[in-house]
C-alpha cells in the first residue's frame, strides 16, 4: 500500500515538474498522451462537486484496509486491498497537500488514453486493485465450494 502511495506521488512530482497544465504530449500519436489536469472529483475526473466527501472516504477506506489487512489471509484478495489502498492513499495525500487546500485539494492527473477521461497512477491502482479482490473472492469462493482442496494461502 505504502509503495503505490509514494510511488503515486513520486510520478506526480515529476509530471508537475516536466508538464504544463493542459498541454498535451504524445507518447503513441494523438492516441495516448501525457496531459497534466487538476481535477477535484473521483477517479476519472467523476464527481467534481464532492471532494470533501472523496477525500472522507479515501481517508476512511485508508485506516479500514490497515486495520482489515492482517486478518485477511487470501492472497488475491490482500493483494488487491493494498493495490486500492495504495491508490486511494496518493491521492488522498493530494487532497491534503495541494491547492486549493486542506482537505479539497485537487488530484494530479495525467494520463489520457483516446477518448476516455485524464487519471493518474493511482487510480489504475484502484482499477486494477478492484478487479483483482472481487476475482480472488470468486476463485476462493469457488474453491471453498469445492471442497477447499487448494485455497490459495
Amino acid at each position: 500500500m505504502l509503495g503505490i502511495g509514494l510511488v503515486d506521488q513520486a510520478v506526480k512530482q515529476l509530471v508537475l515538474a516536466n508538464l504544463e497544465p493542459g498541454v498535451p504530449v504524445p507518447v503513441i500519436g494523438d492516441w495516448f498522451r501525457l496531459l497534466l489536469l487538476f481535477n477535484p472529483g473521483a477517479a476519472f475526473s467523476m464527481g467534481q462537486g464532492s471532494t470533501w466527501l472523496f477525500t472522507t472516504i479515501q481517508l476512511a477506506f485508508v485506516i479500514g484496509a490497515l486495520v482489515a489487512a492482517p486478518r485477511i489471509a487470501h492472497r488475491g484478495e490482500a493483494v488487491g486491498l493494498a493495490m486500492i489502498a495504495g491508490g486511494a492513499l496518493g491521492n488522498l495525500i493530494d487532497r491534503l497537500a495541494r491547492e486549493p487546500g486542506f482537505w479539497f485539494g485537487h488530484v494530479v492527473d495525467y494520463i489520457s488514453v483516446g477518448s476516455f477521461a485524464v487519471f493518474n497512477l493511482a487510480d489504475a491502482a484502484i482499477t486494477v486493485g478492484v478487479a483483482i479482490f472481487v476475482v480472488s473472492i470468486f476463485v476462493g469462493e469457488s474453491r471453498e465450494s469445492a471442497g477447499g482442496a487448494n485455497d490459495g494461502r
